[in-house]
């Protein structure tokens, strides 16, 4: 008989900044979930950022994993380095229709958020805190696009998640849900429904850059293989476009585990913007790995 398949979970930092005890949290939760299960661990790069990640990021990552004491299996997935599989991931959604180009600007949304009556402290904000895409250049005149194109103008391609969620839930032959077998914000757990209409129109590519971070995501977990995907409950909603993408893009379905974030003294959640105290920092201070396990209430 073969063998059972292993549980494979990963770590994906963004290197657009240095690792913060939110991280060091979120490395170990998905280290222990692999240890737990008899799984693999990986480390991923998320790097398609090109104008915020630096190489300086990349190391630290590196150094402050070792100085924690995880090890992860080699050779590293870098998503810069695989642009082609989220293209060809692309051009599968726009060959099905369900992805168009979008060449608003901000000022742009703004104005017709502006324009529609209702202003901006009642227009709808997605998981993230964006507002919803008003639905500008959506069903495009092709004479027009044409124009656009020839114009050089920067456009961005959206996925029609009103058809792209009526085409998965026809290939999936019914409602999509996911299994939580962490804990949601709200505690949720179990078999969940997902709620993809929460994003709109999500962008799952740029003109320059192939690529969202809901679409390279979802296609990574796929080719490495991952079988629990665990992240920080404010990533919680993101499952509802990649389970979207899984079903359209015939992916295989991961579990997921989301775990709860690692906050301040008033109850906000650390980042990177807010340059929140460094694992560098921490570590060059003088600091131990025990350390960093007391400050985010680890054994």
């Amino acid at each position: 008989m073969p063998s059972p398949v292993s549980d494979v979970t990963r770590f994906a930092p963004s290197p657009n900044g240095w690792l913060h005890l939110g991280h060091a949290f979120s490395a170990f939760f998905a280290h222990s979930t692999a240890i737990e299960l008899g799984g693999r661990f990986l480390l991923r790069i998320e790097d398609i950022d090109i104008g915020r990640c630096r190489p300086e990021y990349v190391q630290g990552i590196y150094d402050d994993l070792t100085w924690l004491g995880l090890t992860w299996e080699m050779p590293v997935r870098r998503q810069s380095e695989h642009f082609a599989d989220y293209d060809a991931a692309l051009k599968r959604l726009r060959t099905m229709g369900l992805a168009y180009q979008c060449f608003a600007t901000r000022k742009e949304i703004t104005d017709a958020i502006e324009a529609s009556g209702i202003g901006h402290a009642r227009w709808p904000l997605d998981p993230d805190g964006a507002p919803l895409y008003p639905g500008l250049y959506k069903d495009l005149d092709p004479t027009e696009l044409n124009r656009l194109m020839w114009e050089g103008r920067t456009y961005a391609w959206r996925l029609d998640m009103e058809k792209a969620l009526a085409k998965a839930e026809e290939i999936n032959g019914g409602p999509i849900t996911f299994l939580e077998e962490g804990e949601g914000p709200r505690g949720q757990k179990g078999r969940l429904p997902i709620d993809p209409m929460r994003y709109g129109d999500v962008i799952i590519a740029r003109k320059d850059v192939p690529t969202s971070y809901h679409l390279a995501v979802t296609v990574d977990d796929a080719i490495q293989k991952v079988t629990v995907v665990t992240r920080g409950q404010d990533l919680f909603p993101a499952t509802y476009v990649h389970r979207v993408l899984q079903v359209l893009l015939g992916l295989p379905e991961p579990r997921y585990r989301h775990h709860s974030l690692i906050r301040d003294e008033t109850g906000r959640r650390l980042s990177k913007t807010a340059k929140d105290q460094g694992l560098r920092e921490l570590r060059l201070g003088g600091a131990t790995p025990a350390d960093i396990r007391h400050l985010i209430g680890l054994p």
